[in-house]
């Protein structure tokens, strides 16, 4: 049962709590945005209503698009398979380099011209015969009731959860939101304080906080995308230090992208990301112990396939979200060595391919 469409769809929101001096303070993210009556947040999505705070996107979408797996990306997590995808508008950070900026910079809410209910989400995705639903495009921590309420509806019918995130939330709605995810990608801008203040308008340790708890007090898969930006996080020394971090804090088999940066939003002036430097990258994180690396935005045969950690042999081998060949057994093992995988997989099929099919749910 699909909503109408409306100007705006206020629903309570959580993750609050009143001040002395009547102000509402949003406990959802570092920022701790503090309200007065109808005063809107940075991420401009929720507001102070009624001494009470509201989420003004909820059951309204940015757009709906049945996409493959790849491209959030997930390399790990049912290859070739397909995810219903959806976003609303705004974002809790202010990336200079943002590459959604259309839609996470928006402070026009009649950019969100599909309205679907948690359980429409879900049907439409059983129908289209998608394996997951993917809160993406801006970022789900903004819209986390929406997303909870469709992560519940899609569990209901056997549908997977992913949430596509810059990881920037509060403890307490952390545990709520990812506890109901399979997988994660989440964006892990740059390993630089600096950066983050700068160019982000938030702070590293936020989200490093964040990818320690879904790695090792959550079941849902965890893969991890830094876009490199030239001059800014693309240094050796910088790279190294992100690499030794996540061996250290997270593990080996943590995959990591190194996605190419276009020039857009504030940074239109810095020139695209070489791929000889996404293959830098990779190349330093395997040399430092990490079983899976990948490249970006680019082509690149061998920063797309997924290779054995025992034998070396290419497993899953891509041409960008294509998925060109394909001999990794159900239970995730290495046919020629034996060597499990890291990854959620199983019942591979024909593989969904590069399409991107735009879907109108007021329409299904």
């Amino acid at each position: 049962m699909t909503r109408p469409f409306v100007s705006e769809s206020a629903h309570p929101g959580r993750w609050w709590h009143a001040l002395p001096d009547g102000r509402v303070q949003c406990d959802l993210c570092p920022r701790d945005c503090s309200l007065h009556e109808g005063q809107r947040g940075a991420c401009f999505v929720r507001r102070a209503v009624g001494g009470a705070m509201q989420l003004t996107t909820y059951g309204r979408s940015s757009g709906f698009c049945l996409d493959p797996i790849e491209k959030k990306p997930l390399n790990h997590f049912h290859p070739g398979s397909s995810v219903l995808s959806f976003g609303t508008a705004g974002c809790n950070l202010a990336c200079k380099f943002c590459q959604n900026w259309d839609i996470s910079k928006s402070r026009d809410m009649d950019r969100l011209l599909d309205a679907a209910s948690p359980g429409a989400i879900a049907a439409t995705a059983q129908r289209h015969g998608a394996r997951s639903v993917a809160y993406t495009y801006n970022d789900p921590v903004i819209f986390a009731e929406y997303a909870i309420d469709t992560a519940l509806a899609c569990r209901a019918r056997g549908i997977r959860n992913v949430a596509v995130s810059a990881g920037y939330i509060h403890a307490q709605p952390r545990r709520e939101l990812f506890a109901l995810m399979d997988a994660a990608n989440i964006d892990l801008k740059a390993f630089s304080e600096e950066f983050y203040v700068r160019l982000c308008g938030g702070h590293l340790q936020n989200v490093l906080d964040t990818l320690v708890w879904i790695r090792h007090e959550s079941d849902c898969w965890l893969e991890i995308t830094t876009l490199l930006i030239p001059g800014h996080n693309d240094s050796d020394a910088e790279l190294k230090q992100l690499v030794a971090w996540v061996m250290r804090e997270l593990g080996p088999d943590v995959p990591l992208h190194f996605s190419a940066f276009h020039p857009d939003w504030k940074m239109a002036d810095v020139p695209a990301t070489p791929p000889a430097t996404l293959a830098r990258a990779r190349q330093i994180a395997l040399a430092a112990g990490l079983r899976y690396a990948y490249t970006g935005n680019v082509h690149d045969r061998a920063g797309d396939t997924t290779f054995c950690p025992g034998c070396h042999a290419a497993l899953i081998v891509r041409d960008w979200y294509d998925i060109l060949h394909y001999e990794l057994a159900d239970d995730g093992r290495c046919p020629h060595c034996g060597t499990a995988i890291a990854g959620r997989f199983g019942g591979f099929a024909k593989p969904f391919g590069a399409r991107r099919m735009p879907l109108h749910l007021a329409a299904e």
